[in-house]
This record gives C-alpha cells, sequence and structure tokens, in this order.
C-alpha cells in the first residue's frame, strides 16, 4: 500500500509519518517512509532548495510550472527508490507526494487557470514520469494559524539557513494552499481521507492519538 501524508507546512506532516510508521512496526507490518523533496540525495532537490531560499526570485516571480516541473523532477530522480520501497513492503508512508506540487503551485493562479495546472502536473508525474498514484492520501488539515507557529518551532532545515522558507513566510499563501487542498480532497472520493488534528475543544491532540485515527481508515486496518 502506498500512503501520502499530505498538508501545509507546519501542519505535522512529519510527525505523523513517523507516528504510522512506528505503529506498522509494531503491528508486524512490513513498511517503509520516504519523505520529499529528498534534499542533498537528487539534483532536483538542489534546485528546490534554491527556489525555496528566494534565490530564484520572490515566489511570484518563478513560473508555477516550472517551480512544478522542479518538484516533479525530484520524484522522477527517486523512482526507483520508490518502487523498491513498494516491491519491498506491505506499507510505503510519503511525507508529501504528487498532490502537494499541485497545491502549492495551483494556489498561486486565479481560480479559472488552475484545472488546466491540476491538469498538467498530474499528466507530468502520473503521466510522463510514470510515478505511481498513492492508494490513500491523508490531509492532515492543521489550520493556517497554528501551523505557523508550529513552523517557528522547527529545528534548523538543511535547505536553508533561514527560520522560514518564501512558502513559510507567507501566511495568507499558506491558506490559499490549504484551501486547493480541501477541494482536493473533496473530489478526491475514497482515495482521500481528511484528517482534524484538534479535539472538539480546540486543542492539538496527541501524536499518537492522530495517527491512531488515521489507523481508523478502512485501507490502513486492512493491512494490520
Amino acid at each position: 500500500m502506498l500512503l501520502a501524508i499530505e498538508g501545509i507546512d507546519g501542519a505535522g506532516k512529519g510527525t505523523l509519518c513517523q507516528s504510522l510508521l512506528a505503529q506498522a512496526k509494531k503491528r508486524g507490518i512490513r513498511s517503509a517512509s520516504l519523505s520529499f523533496p529528498r534534499y542533498g540525495e537528487t539534483q532536483f532537490s538542489d534546485l528546490v532548495a534554491r527556489y525555496l531560499r528566494g534565490e530564484m526570485g520572490i515566489k511570484n516571480q518563478v513560473p508555477a510550472r516550472y517551480a512544478a516541473l522542479l518538484y516533479g523532477g525530484d520524484r522522477f530522480e527517486s523512482r526507483d527508490v520508490l518502487l523498491a520501497l513498494i516491491a519491498d513492503n506491505d506499507l510505503v508512508i510519503l511525507d508529501r507526494y504528487i498532490y502537494s506540487n499541485i497545491a502549492y503551485n495551483v494556489a498561486k493562479l486565479p481560480p479559472a487557470e488552475q484545472a488546466e495546472l491540476i491538469a498538467w502536473i498530474e499528466e507530468l508525474e502520473f503521466g510522463m514520469f510514470e510515478l505511481p498514484r498513492p492508494d490513500l492520501t491523508l490531509l492532515l488539515a492543521t489550520p493556517t494559524e497554528l501551523a505557523d507557529r508550529q513552523v517557528g518551532k522547527k529545528e534548523k532545515r538543511s535547505y536553508t539557513e533561514q527560520t522560514r522558507d518564501i512558502h513559510e513566510a507567507d501566511r495568507d499563501y499558506l491558506s490559499r494552499v490549504s484551501e486547493v487542498y480541501g477541494k482536493l480532497a473533496e473530489t478526491g472520493g475514497d482515495s482521500w481521507s481528511t484528517i482534524n488534528p484538534l479535539d472538539d475543544l480546540g486543542v492539538l491532540r496527541r501524536p499518537e492519538d492522530i495517527a491512531m485515527m488515521a489507523w481508523q481508515h478502512s485501507a490502513l486496518a486492512a493491512i494490520g
């Protein structure tokens, strides 16, 4: 099973990925994880890092298709690694995947132009690059304000010396990304599931509780 975890910066994707991986291993399920972009592992990831540091200009100066090609190229370079993990494991968990590329670049465009870019990226990655479609995509629907605070608590990243990259520094942009994610989840049918990381009082749930909520999805429950 190929499971993709999506959400805006600071949503808690990495934490959920590791929590689910721990759950899988505890249940005796052969499992592995992979995070995109694969900084330091692919040539395209180096270009992604330059883009996020602002070395290619501010966000709106970089054409959406060009930025999408950088992220897609990172996965294309990683295709053999991903396919090997899928062949050797019953569950492969991805921290970001193709719909991250879609959400972040589509959010840069006016509504009338968004459908065309969605189709273009899907054809690029699923079609031309022949990357596998995820069996299930989990959207971690963390509110933008909370995610923004979580970003401020992050440790130093390998791709930048800055506290925030050009995406993380723009809260309004991340709100638009969150809206695109929501629309993708609404139209994604059974292959998408949205997780609210907040309890009824608006308090962030513990990572292990969020992981258990995710594990209750029928597709995950079926493998153990």
